[in-house]
């Protein structure tokens, strides 16, 4: 009995560590596939990193690009908010040696391209030594303009489109349609001005004279912005602030632009920093779709049909 107990005992002691080594393999094997698993996030993240960012001796000297690239509205691809954000990322950045924001839009928002004129100016003061150029595309017009009107120096293509210094306020009137549809208006209000404007009543020549006033103000002030930016640089012309669009080349001879470049030629020539890094602030999907969201539901709230535009 004696022998079989030892026999039992003998096999439980082989199969305790027969366990206790396949647990020691595990745990290598789990060790090995670990080590295995950071190695390859290393490689990973060395591939991706932009080591260059880091390093104090290639980062010391950069050209920093922010694109402007459509219309300037508050609920847009191109808003106040993302512009400012990029702006003050660049000129805080002391890598950086200059700031170039390249512009292709047509206007847009008087507020929201106020917005980044102002900001563009404060910072310029802040940085004296780092200097902010346009490069314009294909368009720089009416609020893209106004923006573009802040910088230390313009740069065009002969063939670029630039100008239109002006503002217009836009929108439809349904009266006749209504009339002929036999569709009667019926606006109640309270104040004798809130219904300003309404596409569906007769226009009201108190509400145009109005109207009129408020852009002739805008206008007012984007020519001062125009005029303060550009200075003695500008070659004023009857038509200048008429609404009316110039070449790139002719934009050059009424000091509206500086001389011709891209954001390559600028980088190299004029700022000695070939490396161009993008500053640009891209919203992902999710952002896109909550302000186009926000947008068209602003717009189907909105009861009038017009507003103003500096494009």
């Amino acid at each position: 009995m004696a022998e079989d107990g030892n026999w039992e005992r003998k096999v439980l002691e082989k199969v305790a560590l027969a366990a206790v080594e396949e647990q020691r393999r595990a745990r290598r094997w789990g060790v090995f596939f670990k080590l295995l698993g950071f190695a390859y996030l290393a490689i990973l993240l060395a591939a991706v990193i932009d080591w260059s960012a880091i390093s104090p001796e290639k980062a010391a000297r950069h050209t920093a690009l922010i694109d402007l690239q459509g219309v300037i509205q508050a609920k847009g691809d191109v808003n106040a908010d993302d512009v400012l954000s990029a702006l003050q990322a660049a000129f805080d950045d002391r890598g950086a040696v200059g700031v170039v924001l390249r512009i292709n839009s047509p206007g847009g928002s008087p507020v929201q391209a106020g917005i980044i004129a102002d900001e563009i100016r404060r910072l310029r003061a802040k940085h004296p030594d780092k200097p902010l150029y346009v490069v314009v595309e294909d368009v720089c017009a009416s609020g893209g303009y106004y923006v573009a009107a802040a910088a230390d120096k313009i740069f065009v293509d002969k063939a670029s489109i630039v100008g239109s210094i002006g503002v217009l306020m836009d929108g439809f009137g349904f009266t006749g349609t209504m009339e002929k549809l036999g569709i009667e208006r019926r606006l109640m209000t309270a104040g004798e001005n809130k219904g300003f404007l309404d596409p569906f009543s007769p226009q009201n020549e108190r509400h145009k004279a109005h109207a009129q006033q408020m852009l002739d103000e805008i206008h007012r002030q984007f020519i001062d912005e125009v005029k303060k930016g550009r200075g003695d640089r500008l070659k004023e012309t009857p038509e200048m602030f008429s609404g009316l669009m110039w070449t790139g080349a002719k934009s050059v001879e009424l000091g509206l632009a500086d001389g011709f470049g891209t954001v390559e030629s600028v980088a190299r020539d004029v700022l000695k920093a070939e490396d161009v890094r993008d500053y640009t602030v891209k919203p992902n999907f999710a952002e896109k779709f909550a302000r186009r969201f926000g947008a068209d539901a602003a717009a189907a709230f909105g009861a009038a049909l017009t507003r103003f535009s500096v494009r």
